[in-house]
C-alpha cells in the first residue's frame, strides 16, 4: 500500500520537528535486529527520555534542512534508523551503547549533538559521561566549597585570638 503525498508529507514535517526538538541524534544500521529487539531498544530509550525512529532515508533528509541534522544527510544510505535524545543525551547514549554491546546486530554510525557531528566513537565517549544530575551535583558541590571555605577562614581568627588569650591567662595564674 503506497502512502499518498499528503502522508508522505506529514511524515516529513513529523520528523523535522523531532529533529529540531532533540539535543541529540544520533544515527545507527539496525540490520539483523528483531522486531523483539527493536522494541527492548525503543522501551530502553523512552525511559531515559528518548526515541527510536526508522524511517525512509528520503524522508529523514528531506526533515533535516534546515535543521542541525542537516550534516548527517550524506549519511542517509541503507538501513538506517535514529535515536533521539530530547532532554539527557548522555542517558540516551548510554542505552544506545548498552545496546549495540548486547547485540551486535547494532552499529552506532554517528550522530549530531548540539549542531556538532560525533562519529561512533565520539557518542561511545559521550555515553561515558556520568549523566545530568551528576553533573549538576558536582557543580554545585564546587560552588559550595568556597564560602564554606571563606567562613571557616575567617571563624579561624577570632578562635585563635582566643585561644591565645586563654593561653596568656593560665601562664599568669
Amino acid at each position: 500500500m503506497a502512502l499518498t503525498r499528503k502522508e508522505k508529507e506529514k511524515i516529513v514535517a513529523e520528523l523535522h520537528e523531532k529533529f529540531e526538538k532533540s539535543a541529540a541524534v544520533l544515527l545507527t544500521n539496525y540490520k539483523g535486529l528483531t522486531v523483539a529487539a527493536m522494541n527492548e531498544l525503543r522501551t530502553r530509550l523512552r525511559d531515559v527520555g528518548g526515541e527510536f525512529k526508522v524511517s525512509k532515508n528520503t524522508f529523514m533528509k528531506m526533515a533535516a534542512k534546515g535543521t542541525d541534522v542537516e550534516g548527517l544527510g550524506e549519511y542517509f544510505e541503507g538501513p538506517n534508523a535514529i535515536a533521539l535524545a530530547y532532554d539527557d543525551p548522555v542517558a540516551v547514549a548510554k542505552a544506545l551503547v548498552e545496546f549495540a554491546k548486547d547485540n551486535e546486530a547494532m552499529e552506532i554510525r554517528g550522530g549530531v549533538l548540539n549542531g556538532k557531528y560525533m562519529d561512533a566513537d565520539g557518542i561511545v565517549a559521550l555515553s561515558k559521561l556520568p549523566s545530568r544530575e551528576v553533573l549538576v551535583a558536582k557543580l554545585l558541590s564546587v560552588l559550595v566549597a568556597t564560602p564554606t571555605n571563606m567562613v571557616q577562614v575567617l571563624a579561624a581568627v577570632p578562635r585563635k585570638l582566643l585561644y591565645a588569650l586563654k593561653a596568656v591567662e593560665e601562664q599568669k595564674a
